[in-house]
């Protein structure tokens, strides 16, 4: 699109269908770079990416050639099917439905991008629901907790 100028930050979180704590240290690495590939051959750009064995944040400037949804149902379709490909798992991988999104200024990408780097050292205090629940509330977003996750 000629003339067409946008500034679009978008940081979204899923999990694992069920929460299961099934993304292995061992190759949750290339499972961010695949994801990193998906991000980049659909034109837009990646700027963080990181989790936990539950879940997983990305951070990323979105262009408008594609909807967020549209983006998002590449980014969890493919990458079940290639951990499915690669077995990484027993028995069948996928994300839980649906996800988080939030949009974020220019000026707060650094304090972003720290947060989602130090997912380790968050999660030592903070569940992921409570953490997921807090996102929510902060951008104030209408929901049900009862509805949030589907019941493990």
């Amino acid at each position: 699109m000629a003339n067409t100028y946008t500034q679009i930050h978008i940081h979204t979180v899923f999990a694992v269908q069920n929460r299961l704590c099934i993304i292995d240290q061992t190759w949750k690495d290339e499972l961010y770079k695949y994801i990193s590939g998906i991000v980049s051959n659909q034109g837009h750009k990646l700027i963080a990416i990181n989790g936990m064995p539950d879940h997983l944040h990305l951070l990323f400037g979105l262009r408008p050639t594609q909807s967020l949804s549209s983006l998002m149902q590449d980014i969890k379709g493919s990458s079940s099917k290639w951990i499915n490909e690669k077995r990484f798992v027993n028995g069948k991988f996928s994300w839980q439905e649906g996800y988080g999104a939030f949009s974020y200024a220019k000026s707060d990408l650094s304090t972003i991008i720290q947060y989602i780097e130090d997912q380790e050292m968050h999660h030592k205090t903070i569940s992921f629901i409570e953490e997921y629940q807090r996102l929510l509330v902060e951008f104030e977003i209408e929901h049900d907790n009862r509805f949030v996750f589907k019941p493990v």
